[in-house]
């Protein structure tokens, strides 16, 4: 699977971005979804997932009702709506893919994911 994100970008705090993630290789719709962030000096932390099989999607609670993860299958590419966004949110936001039928804590973990794609810079000033 190779996945390819784009979307980052300056935006001011309170304002809005949709990042993308565009797979090629194997449908979406077969595989579990992950977006990650690392800032600077910082661990790359889980931001939201989707499970392929539920289509179930999970939060961090950091993000949890400001940020929608969705997929679009006939483009076979997921989504990372951000709202209300911070200046803690400015980090290198990355996708992820993985296989398998995992349980919900397994989503959380960058260490289980099998394909990443490059990062794509949010910067929120205030």
């Amino acid at each position: 699977v190779q996945l390819q994100a784009s979307g980052g970008g300056l935006v001011q705090a309170g304002g809005s971005l949709r990042l993308s993630c565009a797979a090629s290789g194997r449908p979406i719709t077969s595989v579990n979804m992950g977006w990650f962030r690392q800032a600077p000096g910082k661990e790359r932390e889980f931001v939201a997932g989707m499970r392929w099989q539920a289509r179930s999607t999970h939060y961090a609670r950091s993000v949890n009702g400001r940020f929608t993860i969705s997929r679009d299958d006939a483009k076979n590419t997921v989504y990372l709506q951000m709202s209300s966004l911070k200046p803690e949110n400015t980090a290198n936001y990355y996708c992820a893919a993985m296989l398998g039928n995992p349980v919900l804590s397994t989503l959380w973990r960058s260490m289980n994911y099998d394909y990443w794609g490059q990062g794509t810079q949010v910067t929120v000033s205030s």
